[in-house]
C-alpha cells in the first residue's frame, strides 16, 4: 500500500529527513525506505505492529541485488495506532542515524555506499502529515 513515492529527492550526506505521520487503526505495519531505485534500498525502517511474525518491533534492513540484507531490531517500539509520531533520519557518510519518536537513536550502516539517494518511499498503513529534507 504505497503512501508516498518521492523521486529526484536528492537526499545526500549531511541532510536530515524528518517524517511526521499517524499509523492507521489496526495497522499491520508501515515503512520508510531510502533508495537508489525501487529495488535498491539502502535503509528500510519497518514499524511492525503485527507483521511477518513480528509484534511491536522496529526492523532495520537493506535490499540490494534482489536480496534482503541482515535485519537489525530496535530496542523499543514507540508507535501507537492513531497517535502522531516523528522519525528523523540523519545521513552521515558511512551510516544513517534513525531517531525514533522516543528519542532512541539507531545507527544503520550505509550498505550501498552512495553519497546521494534519489528515491524515498513510504509504504503501509500510515498517513503522512509532514515530510521535509534539510
Amino acid at each position: 500500500m504505497r503512501v508516498l513515492t518521492l523521486e529526484n529527492a536528492s537526499f545526500k550526506v549531511g541532510d536530515t529527513l524528518t517524517i511526521t505521520g499517524v499509523p492507521k487503526p489496526n495497522a499491520a505495519n508501515f515503512n520508510v525506505n531510502i533508495c537508489l531505485s525501487e529495488k535498491d534500498i539502502a535503509l528500510h525502517v519497518d514499524a511492525r505492529f503485527n507483521h511477518c511474525d513480528d509484534i511491536r518491533k522496529v526492523v532495520f534492513t537493506s535490499h540490494h541485488g534482489g536480496t534482503w540484507g541482515k535485519s537489525n531490531y530496535g530496542q523499543s517500539f514507540p508507535f501507537e495506532e492513531g497517535k502522531e509520531f516523528k522519525i528523523s533520519i540523519e545521513f552521515k557518510s558511512a551510516e544513517f542515524l534513525v531517531i525514533l519518536p522516543d528519542d532512541s537513536v539507531f545507527p544503520f550502516p550505509n550498505r550501498l555506499g552512495a553519497e546521494l539517494y534519489p528515491v524515498i518511499i513510504v509504504d503501509g498503513h500510515v498517513r503522512i502529515t509532514s515530510f521535509k529534507i534539510k
